[in-house]
């Protein structure tokens, strides 16, 4: 990074933002296997906050890759800038006071921790869809794991590279009897913990 560069102090800062909002600024960040309801969860969530009026932003990671990371492949190296390029972007929108969901299979542990050390105290929330292997095969929403299945696809998540769960996650969801939980049972469980926070309040 060059030295000849300075930060330039803003006059209306993130205490402003949040009191105008009503409401604290943080980050929703979903990581699980493809297939294991991340997106689902994250409209739903994103709806259902609306509902509340409460303002929220997706940062998919599939459309993140139509335009600000569609330079970047799937290699390792490729991988580890996508996730620290949408966790800048997620910071920002934390501090403008927004409830950031971001929606990334995001597979490595080491840069999902390195998109929590971005932010302050407790505003990164780390929500791990625990969902099997065999469960998110079978929902196969895109059609994916068949063409991983078929060598078509290589490096896929899951198939021929590996996934690293979240060891100390603040909300962690899980399959019941094989399915997946519903959308709306899903959100309301990352709203109560929002709520148990205080991020849907400016106090």
């Amino acid at each position: 990074m060059s030295t000849n560069i300075f930060w330039q102090e803003s006059p209306i800062g993130n205490t402003e933002r949040q009191k105008l909002l009503n409401q604290k600024g943080c980050v929703v960040w979903i990581t699980g296997l493809s297939g294991s309801g991340k997106s689902t969860l994250a409209c739903s969530l994103s709806r259902e906050l609306y509902t509340r009026g409460k303002l929220s932003y997706i940062l998919d990671g599939d459309n993140l890759r139509h335009g600000l990371n569609k330079d970047l492949g799937f290699k390792a190296e490729d991988r580890v800038e996508n996730i620290r390029r949408v966790g800048e972007v997620a910071k920002l929108f934390a501090d403008a006071g927004l409830i950031c969901v971001a929606s990334l299979i995001s597979p490595y542990r080491k840069d999902r921790d390195a998109c929590r050390e971005m932010m302050q105290g407790s505003s990164f929330i780390e929500v791990y869809m625990n969902m099997s292997l065999q469960l998110c095969e079978a929902r196969d929403p895109k059609g994916l794991y068949k063409l991983a299945r078929a060598g078509k696809i290589k490096g896929f998540t899951g198939i021929d590279d590996p996934y690293e769960s979240p060891l100390n996650c603040e909300i962690e969801l899980k399959e019941k009897e094989g399915e997946c939980p519903s959308p709306v049972a899903m959100a309301e469980e990352v709203i109560s913990y929002l709520e148990a926070k205080g991020f849907l309040q400016n106090q």
